[in-house]
């Protein structure tokens, strides 16, 4: 099961109701944030989670409304009492960024590792996470990212049996180890099915459509996408400064296939995104007007069922 919160939907500046844009999950006890504006840390206390299990904070791209809120978030971090090394994943320059923001956060309790994205694409996994940052069109550097977690095939104690594997090593296989022991080798593939379906999410704000976005969002569980503006007059300023409006957000959706929509990173002068849905539906049928604090738990696919 993955834990999905949506912490803060606004753009540019935060509103009295309207946190800067902000995502948290929790999976088997890690949490993970993407892009961390002002009023994240409210966002999070609000919501009840915990800052110190969180292991890793991806950003977007390094405008100010999604990384100021950092610097308080990693002094809270500290405050909580964790030891745990701390993973930061962004654009290239994040190494200066992160640096020049610690001025007023240098002395920590954990060490911070910072990756930054090489390419168009790169995939990095941390605690069951697998993240994938894809490049996207803004007027600065910017990312996408899709979060997957993958699950294995089930057990076979069968498979196990006709294979004459000792039981001591069954359940490090189930684990995905590979065991050798009295000249043998045995391998997770010897008891286990075919791999199951995971779960995958999709986040992306600031940009234009582009295919990168509609190919790595294909058939996610969630996408959360930019829908910046709602009013067609504003088509024009979303293509000046490279955002995104609610009906290109849907049709981005349509085409990656993907189950459910959740709008976010709303204009300040968007102060009813609801007022626009029934025109996003009329392309995408399963979107959402994303509100600070929207929650889910999205689950494996077996325990839909049950």
């Amino acid at each position: 099961m993955l834990d999905i919160c949506l912490l803060g939907t606004g753009g540019m500046m935060p509103l009295p109701h309207r946190y800067l844009t902000s995502l948290m999950t929790r999976y088997n006890g890690s949490s993970l944030m993407i892009d961390c504006g002002e009023g994240t840390q409210v966002a999070v206390k609000t919501k009840g989670w915990s800052f110190k299990p969180i292991d890793v904070i991806c950003f977007t791209h390094y405008h100010a409304d999604h990384i100021s809120g950092l610097p308080g978030m990693l002094l809270t971090m500290g405050n909580a009492e964790r030891k745990e090394p701390l993973t930061l994943i962004g654009p290239k320059g994040l190494e200066k960024v992160v640096n020049a923001l610690r001025m007023i956060a240098p002395e920590l309790p954990f060490p911070i590792i910072m990756k930054e994205i090489n390419g168009p694409e790169e995939t990095f996994r941390v605690n069951g996470y697998e993240i994938t940052a894809f490049r996207v069109n803004h007027n600065v550097l910017c990312y996408g990212y899709t979060i997957q977690i993958h699950r294995t095939g089930k057990f076979s104690v069968e498979r196990a049996r006709e294979n004459d594997i000792p039981l001591k090593f069954w359940n490090p296989l189930q684990k995905g180890e590979t065991i050798e022991a009295d000249g043998k080798i045995y391998t997770p593939n010897m008891v286990l099915g075919p791999d199951r379906k995971g779960i995958k999410l999709t986040y992306c704000t600031d940009t234009r459509p582009t295919a990168s976005l509609v190919s790595h969002a294909a058939e996610s569980d969630i996408l959360i996408c930019e829908g910046m503006y709602g009013d067609p007059e504003k088509e024009a300023k979303a293509r000046e400064y490279k955002h995104m409006t609610m009906k290109e957000a849907a049709a981005v959706a349509r085409d990656a296939k993907v189950k459910e929509m959740w709008l976010t990173h709303f204009s300040p002068s968007l102060v009813h995104p609801e007022e626009y849905l029934k025109t996003v539906r009329e392309i995408f049928p399963d979107a959402y007007v994303g509100k600070d604090g929207k929650s889910v738990d999205l689950l494996f696919e077996e325990d839909e069922n049950e």
